[in-house]
């Protein structure tokens, strides 16, 4: 009895934690949003962002819903979560291309940050959408019916208030007000993703955080905080690369390997494939028409194919609201957790490689200085900034041209 109550703890304890470093997340996502960017991008982002995104999500529910035989719901709630970039690991492969000036007359950098946020927000509202229709229990037709439009409504509103009390909480010159506005967004974050599971509606939650973060930086921004220079957003990265390893540490912890069926592990992988394949073929047709050139477009679309973060968050929620007493429903769950983590261990360190080796080799050099693009700012310090690696090439040029 004592060991089923210490298993039940454990279990609970765990639940707390991914959501409390889902919160996290998705703060560090609404406040790398720049409103000025995006205003400017206002239609190349959903245009390159949420297109792309809505195929690759189809693409993944087709195939596994006849590779895998997963039923439909669960295909789509895979695809929303496998769709989503990673942006802890695009941003600093991006920053370190931009400070060199690689696709920076153009604005590409900023394009692509843009659009991994849209691109996450997307996946946090539709993931918690189709996980309120699955999981809610005894729920009549119609109010299933209305979980989508209820969730989007409740999170957006709940999100837009708080980020909105942010810009008056605390006051502006207060001695604390950095930790002040650290704990407005953590402590709103928490109380909208506990409260909204509370109630029964999970999507609104999410979704409310990366609203609340985003609306808050915006405030903040019109009383002198730049995006890249926003102290809260760095609290925010640390506490990220505390949380990080230990999420993706407790996520691959409930693989059982001795468990995997090969043939699990093999279709996943060729369904991920061919979902970032046709991701890339489709951003690329869908720049048509852009001022991009075809070099540009293919990096832009290899810069979205890194998953990491949202899938490590997301992955598992399945397997926490499922039946224990269901196997097919548990099978169901370890199936998208399966692919969760495989999408990670495939495309995390090839995306971060291929930005690194390819933005030299695809977008234009700006070899005389020019004024950022509008909602550019030079970005805050980072720790995730620092290299071991030469990474210019230029140096590399400069040192044989010096030998004898």
């Amino acid at each position: 009895m004592r060991k089923m109550i210490e298993i039940r703890i454990y279990k609970d304890s765990i639940k707390g934690f991914k959501k409390i470093a889902l919160v996290i997340i998705l703060t560090r996502a609404g406040l790398d949003l720049d409103p000025n960017a995006l205003k400017r991008l206002k239609i190349t982002v959903p245009k390159l962002g949420l297109i792309p995104w809505l195929i690759e999500a189809f693409v993944i529910a087709i195939l596994t819903k006849y590779l895998l035989d997963l039923p439909w719901i669960w295909g789509f709630f895979l695809g929303s979560v496998i769709a989503a970039v990673s942006p802890a690991v695009v941003v600093p492969c991006l920053f370190r291309l931009r400070s060199k000036g690689y696709g920076v007359a153009k604005g590409i950098p900023t394009l692509i940050i843009a659009v991994s946020g849209i691109d996450d927000a997307a996946s946090v509202a539709i993931h918690g959408i189709i996980q309120s229709i699955m999981f809610f229990p005894n729920a009549i037709l119609w109010y299933q019916i209305l979980q989508g439009p209820i969730a989007i409504v409740g999170g957006l509103g709940f999100g837009v208030l708080w980020g909105w009390l942010a810009k008056y909480v605390p006051e502006k010159g207060d001695p604390f007000m950095v930790p002040m506005r650290v704990l407005m967004l953590l402590g709103g974050g928490l109380l909208a993703v506990f409260g909204s599971e509370a109630i029964e509606l999970g999507g609104a939650g999410p979704l409310a955080v990366v609203a609340a973060a985003f609306i808050s930086c915006y405030f903040w921004q019109k009383q002198g905080w730049e995006v890249d220079d926003n102290p809260v957003a760095t609290a925010f990265e640390i506490f990220w690369m505390i949380f990080e390893p230990i999420l993706f540490g407790v996520t691959g912890a409930q693989i059982k390997i001795d468990e995997l069926e090969g043939k699990t592990v093999y279709l996943g992988v060729s369904c991920l494939l061919a979902g970032i394949v046709i991701r890339v073929v489709a951003t690329v047709l869908v720049g048509v028409g852009s001022n991009l050139n075809l070099k540009e477009k293919i990096f832009i679309a290899l810069s979205w194919m890194a998953k990491a973060t949202v899938q490590a968050a997301l992955g598992p929620t399945a397997l926490d609201k499922v039946d224990s007493n269901d196997p097919l429903q548990v099978y169901y769950a370890e199936t998208v957790m399966t692919i969760c983590v495989l999408s990670i261990l495939l495309t995390a360190p090839a995306g971060a490689i291929i930005i690194t080796l390819s933005g030299p080799k695809l977008l234009t050099k700006t070899t005389a200085p020019v004024a950022p693009p509008e909602g550019w700012k030079a970005r805050r310090p980072s720790i995730r900034d620092i290299s071991i690696i030469n990474e210019d090439p230029d140096l590399e040029e400069t040192a044989n041209e010096r030998k004898p």
